[in-house]
């Protein structure tokens, strides 16, 4: 006699960006269930892009909105060789050329076949909010998440960090 086993699923189905950890530019995690209660502006980042001086309106919107925002970036190599560092190479970079203090993720794909989990989450949900695809058009790309984790709203690179656009969300 033959039997069924029955096995529960397994993996967690994402439901807001509070279900992911990431490792960090620095070693270790970043947790972001840790931010629930503020706004997040997670960022794909580049050393070598014609949007890379955005590190430094970033630093500058992270110091202003510290209270209610956090700032995540995660450089990617995936748009023109543009990040080709290694993650102590670009930690040094973001340090010594604009002082980012906020987190940074370790390097990560957030296009193409092996895209982190995390951008794929991204994505789908811009999707979902009717950002035409391909949302992820190059370095610099900003997903502005909510206090209760959901996304809100995607500005492309060429948006800048300080613009209306993206403070009118934190006023």
């Amino acid at each position: 006699m033959l039997r069924l086993l029955i096995i529960p699923f397994l993996f967690m189905l994402n439901t807001s960006v509070y279900d992911f950890k990431v490792p960090a530019l620095s070693g270790g995690t970043i947790d972001l269930s840790a931010y629930k209660g503020k706004k997040i502006l997670i960022v794909n980042t580049a050393s070598k892009c014609g949007f890379t001086p955005q590190y430094e309106g970033l630093e500058q919107l992270y110091d202003k909105y510290k209270d209610k925002l956090v700032i995540v970036g995660f450089p990617a190599n995936d748009f023109g060789g543009q990040e080709p560092g290694t993650n102590s190479e670009i930690q040094e970079f973001c340090k010594k050329n604009y002082g980012v203090t906020f987190p940074m993720a370790a390097k990560v794909d957030v296009v193409g076949d092996n895209t982190t989990p995390l951008f794929k989450y991204l994505t789908e949900e811009a999707i979902k909010m009717g950002t035409p695809a391909p949302v992820i058009q190059w370095n610099f790309t900003k997903f502005l998440i909510d206090e209760n984790g959901k996304l809100i709203a995607v500005f492309p690179s060429k948006i800048k960090p300080m613009s209306d656009e993206i403070t009118s969300h934190l006023n």
